[in-house]
Formats: C-alpha cells, structure tokens, sequence
C-alpha cells in the first residue's frame, strides 16, 4: 500500500511540474481596458446658463452686466413678480455657465457633477445657490438640469483702503451630484455584432498586437487592426453571450504597447521626458561656459591739503572673463536610454543646457526621436 502511495505521489509530481512547464509565462504589459477607447461608450458634455443667488454683496453690477439685468427680470416674470422699467440694485446675484459631462449609459434620475463659472463682474461666488438650470447638448436637447449650493475652492477678500487678497479662484465652482440626468441617449451596446476600439496613443505595431492577444483569445477573425489607431472586434457566432460579456472578458487581456521615440521637452520648466525607444548615434559632446563679470568700485579723488581743486569721483571699472574647460564627452552610438543618459549627466550640465545639447543633437541628425517643445 505504501508502494502504491509513494508511486502515485510521483506521478502527480511529474505532472504538476510538466504543467508549469508548459504553462505560458504571464506577459507584462497593459489592459485593453487602460489603452483602448470603444465605439460608442463616450461621456457627452453638456451646458447651460443660470443664476446663482444668495451672495453676500459680490455678485455682478446689473449696470454693468446687463444679461445679469434681464435674466433677473425674465426669472421674476414667470413667478409671477413685474419688475420692468424698475430700479433694481442688487449685487447678490450672478449670471454663470454650468457645464457638465454626461457619462455613457446614464439612466433617468441618476445624479451627475456640474462645474459653475461665473459671467459677468462678480467678485466671488461663496455661499451661492444655483436655480433650476436646463443642461443641453450639442444638439440643443436637455439632458439634465442642476439646481444646489455652489462649493469654491478659493476666497476673496477686501479693505476700505484697497487692499484685497485672493486665494485660487473664487469665481468657479463646483456643485457635486448638482445635476439631475433627465433623458437617456438611445444607446444599445448588447445587442452589437461589430464594433471598433479605438486607441488612445495611435500605433501601428500597437494595434496589430491588440488584434493577435483578441484573435488568441478568441479565434482567428475576431479582430483586425484597420489603421494605426482602429482594431475591429466581431463577436464570435459560437460565443456564449452578447457584446457586453464579450468586452468584458477581452479588457483583462494584456498587451506591450510600443511607442514612437520622442522627447517632451518644456523650456518654462525645464522639465525633460524621453522615451524608451530614445537612440543616438556615435557622437562626442563638448559644453562649456563662458562668464564675463563687470564690477564698478567707484574712487574718490581730492586735492592736496591746503591746495586748490576739488573732489571728484573717479569711476573704475574691473572686467573678468572665465570660461570652463569643457572635455569632449563620447556617446556610443546604438546605446539605450539609461547609458544616452549617463552619457549627457557626465557632461555636469544643467536641465536647460541639456535641452539645448538634445536640439544640438537633432539638427546634427545624431539623435533618432522627435522632440516636442511644449
């Protein structure tokens, strides 16, 4: 019986070690979900214009926001209030935008974040409220309407004197679940056979990989890459579910996105990104410096005691000149980034001379990526 055991126990090894031999080795990359966008889930941005009320003395002049005046007087008409041809001087209310995103299948009465900018001269919207404010979209139907206190991340504050302080933006801010979702967008995605994903860093080599990790997946013909920037996925007819399960099970595969060699340079900053796929050829890198100091120590002259003359200033001026001795620095053509950036750190420069040194290396054609200046 023993015998039996510690052979059984054998062949259960063997198997499980063929096993994870044989099991394919988890590749590193990323989601379908973090890389592609899909036909038709999109957010639809949304706009309107309201009045917010309730401020403490910072809303717009109506003198000098008239849109502020007649919005007033529309508002007042249809509660049942006449106020045309009246003096009306009140700064507690002001005319705003309201924006919104509405996001993909939002369902009748489900709540949404709207942003709040104000319009006209008001000096700051805290403690406002906003009315009952239609949110269109493109098309000019209403979505969603917003209505609720206005939060600011900022304040603004002022003296008789004139003197004033402000902090971030006082003029804008946000009302979280303001808005109140009215009408759907006639949008099916279950019952699709065909639709497209669309990357969001268009590549060639990018989309041909989605569409082999799909078709690996899935069968041959689930998916074809039809330019640098579409993959389109059919579902499968032997596939047990519709077009949601479906995307549901391919997001979670992964993929090694490629990306063009490119350098992202921010001259206000000095900020520099390079790419992974970065290269430089063979080339040899001098930088030096060269700084000319002025001094001015004025001197004062005088005649002799008991002589005649009078004190003068003598202007004196002492001019230096130094420049650093800068050694050629070798670059090994074909390197990777991390040495193309030893190389350029060994040089002792700072951010803003190695943005010139990268635009020295491009017009030489020495270095293989494109820069963007931002």
């Amino acid at each position: 019986m023993l015998r039996r055991l510690t052979s059984a126990f054998l062949s259960a090894l063997v198997v499980i070690s063929l096993c994870l031999f044989n099991a394919p080795a988890a590749m590193a990359g990323a989601r379908l979900k973090d890389i592609v966008d899909i036909e038709g889930v999109r957010d639809n941005q949304l706009i309107g214009y309201g009045l917010v009320v309730g401020l403490n003395g910072s809303g717009d002049s109506l003198r000098n926001s008239p849109f502020t005046r007649q919005s007033l007087e529309s508002m007042l008409e249809r509660l049942g209030v006449n106020s045309r041809d009246q003096s009306i001087n009140t700064k507690n209310i002001a005319a705003v935008m309201v924006t919104a995103n509405l996001p993909p299948f939002a369902t009748n009465g489900s709540r949404i974040d709207v942003t709040i900018s104000a319009l006209g001269d008001s000096k700051s919207l805290e403690g406002g409220t906003l009315l009952v404010t239609p949110l269109l979209g493109a098309n000019g139907d209403v979505f969603a309407v917003a209505q609720g206190s206005v939060a600011i991340g900022g304040f603004a504050a002022s003296g008789d004197s004139g003197s004033s302080v402000t902090r971030n933006v006082p003029t804008n801010g946000r009302i979280p679940n303001g808005g109140l979702v009215e009408n759907e967008l006639p949008f099916r995605l279950d019952d699709k056979q065909q639709l497209r994903l669309s990357l969001r860093n268009p590549d060639f080599t990018t989309a041909r990989r989605i569409s082999g990790v799909i078709n690996a997946y899935l069968g041959v013909g689930a998916a074809r890459a039809t330019d640098h920037a579409t993959v389109e996925l059919t579902r499968p007819p032997n596939f047990p579910g519709d077009m949601t399960l479906l995307l549901s099970e391919i997001e979670r595969l992964e993929v090694e996105p490629d990306q063009a060699a490119r350098i992202i340079i921010n001259e206000t900053t000095g900020i520099i990104v390079m790419g992974e796929n970065v290269r430089v050829s063979t080339v040899a890198i001098a930088q030096g410096n060269l700084t000319i100091s002025v001094q001015e120590q004025p001197a004062v002259s005088q005649p002799n005691a008991f002589g005649e003359g009078e004190t003068v200033v003598v202007p004196q001026t002492n001019v230096n000149i130094a420049e650093d001795m800068a050694d050629l620095a070798y670059i090994e053509g074909g390197v990777p980034l991390r040495e193309l950036v030893n190389g350029l750190n060994a040089l002792g420069v700072s951010p803003r001379d190695m943005i010139s040194i990268l635009q020295a290396l491009k017009a030489a054609g020495a270095l293989q990526a494109d820069i963007e200046v931002m």
